[in-house]
């Protein structure tokens, strides 16, 4: 296992876009916050035992102790259905049940508890998924693989279900550093808002594929251009839209840097405006990005270094999406794989995965940066934090 690894919306998509937005208004006016529940996934190569889940009190910034709810070799990540009744994870594995190729694995989420139940696994056909997202029809599933470097789409049923894929795409194109990047290594999936296009940043070959997504079908087809670029030997790795739709950020994981570009909804296309560094002027050591995320409010922008164990934050110009670096926090932080910024806007929480445990920060609503609460819980090698709203 790696150690680093507008246009015009329908009103349903306008309104889900906002809602995060509202929620955090609505906190910032003072107003209680319901639960959420977190999910966490892990790898499971020490004790944990798969996806874990504790709730979340976003008016105090509490997190309860994680207890285990589902059992499966290394969901790394996970994505929740857009019913909320479902839950999907990666395995992050070379094989599964004997066959070259990782899985996806469906869940059914109690809605009182939130324990979860398998329903079933699915092959991706390439090995070492890292990372997948749900449509926003919940009709279809899409995976990235890094070991093996591809794509792959899977449908969705009513019961929940994945089917085998109907989409497989192998990664092909030139590498500009094989000592560091090797090959083609698909790292993440993303859907734009309107739900007609799908993202996959691919650390090895230096680029953001684009593809069609027909949700019907779970199929995906190269768009064109099928692919944005990034500066060589950057490595992109993880990508977030900005709630706007305007904008989309990637961090790189070789060059610890994020690349803004102004999207062309219509044409499902990226222009690259500006790249930035993660680490300070004065960091001299070994360092390694991993996850970005866009606050709730579309004004700040975070990602986080495994090396200088960090989370760097970003003030967002609305008018050009361009950033500006507003601070670094690392108090408690060891290894931040991934993190998550609450729909109210109020928290981020991020997993410390050589840390084994999940720390709790502020965000400064003036200015983004990350402030200490001194809460955190222990759970053992986490990488993936989904908040899901209690009904």
């Amino acid at each position: 296992m790696r150690s680093q690894r507008n246009f015009r919306l329908a009103a349903g998509l306008a309104a889900a876009m906002l809602a995060p937005s509202a929620m955090s208004q609505a906190h910032a006016q003072g107003a209680k916050s319901p639960a959420l529940r977190v999910y966490i996934g892990t790898y499971t190569e020490g004790p944990s035992k798969g996806i874990y889940l504790a709730e979340f009190d976003p008016s105090t910034g509490t997190l309860t102790t994680p207890k285990a709810v589902g059992e499966v070799s290394n969901p790394s990540f996970l994505a929740v259905h857009p019913s909320r009744k479902f839950l999907y994870s990666v395995n992050e594995d070379a094989s599964t049940a004997g066959k070259t190729g990782g899985a996806v694995s469906a869940f059914a989420v109690d809605p009182k508890t939130g324990a979860l139940t398998l329903l079933n696994q699915e092959s991706t056909k390439g090995a070492g998924p890292c990372h997948l997202v749900v449509d926003r029809t919940g009709k279809a599933v899409i995976s990235a693989n890094y070991g093996g470097g591809s794509v792959c789409s899977m449908p969705i049923g009513a019961d929940g279900k994945v089917g085998p894929a109907s989409t497989f795409i192998q990664h092909k194109g030139e590498v500009a550093d094989p000592a560091r990047q090797g090959g083609p290594h698909a790292h993440s999936a993303n859907i734009d808002a309107s739900n007609k296009y799908a993202f996959v940043a691919d650390l090895g070959l230096d680029r953001i594929f684009v593809y069609k997504l027909d949700h019907e079908t779970a199929t995906l087809v190269p768009n064109d251009p099928p692919a944005a670029k990034v500066a060589p030997k950057s490595g992109p790795r993880h990508f977030a839209f900005h709630p706007g739709g305007e904008y989309a950020y990637v961090i790189n994981e070789i060059s610890n840097t994020v690349t803004a570009f102004k999207y062309d909804a219509a044409a499902g296309t990226l222009q690259e405006i500006q790249t930035v560094t993660t680490l300070p002027a004065d960091f001299k050591g070994t360092s390694n990005t991993a996850e970005v995320q866009v606050h709730p409010s579309g004004k700040f922008v975070y990602g986080s270094n495994r090396g200088h164990d960090s989370i760097a934050s970003f003030a967002v110009d609305q008018a050009s999406g361009k950033l500006t670096p507003t601070g670094f926090q690392a108090e408690g932080i060891k290894t931040p794989r991934n993190f998550g910024v609450d729909p109210t806007g109020a928290f981020v929480l991020v997993a410390n995965q050589a840390g084994d445990s999940i720390s709790v920060f502020a965000v400064d609503q003036a200015d983004g940066t990350l402030k200490p609460t001194g809460k955190s819980v222990a759970v053992p090698k986490p990488v993936c934090i989904k908040f899901v709203p209690v009904d």
